[in-house]
């Protein structure tokens, strides 16, 4: 039942959006661990000029996919930073 504290909500649109919320901050992540190895890649001046363009255009469209979802799901930029209890949050985990 809805609204019970301590009860599972087990609305169909909740657990849609739940899920949903889960799976873009794993894509998120996995995102800026992207991104993160293509700035060391590039300052590492293992890409060619070609490379880093069609590198950054990927990335910036990928961004851009992942945007486009959240808002899809009705989450702010800031609900994909998932609690992780006494590791921190998600997202921050990774700087």
């Amino acid at each position: 039942m809805a609204g019970h504290p301590g009860r599972l909500n087990l609305q169909p649109d909740d657990v849609k959006n739940g899920l949903g919320q889960l799976v873009l901050a794993v894509v998120k992540l996995l995102h800026e661990v992207l991104e993160r190895q293509a700035i060391h890649r590039i300052e590492g001046g293992s890409l060619t000029e070609t490379e880093v363009e069609r590198l950054g255009m990927t990335l910036m469209r990928q961004a851009e996919e992942l945007d486009r979802l959240r808002r899809a799901f009705n989450l702010e930029e800031g609900d994909l930073d998932i609690d992780l209890g006494p590791l921190g949050t998600l997202l921050e985990t990774v700087d």
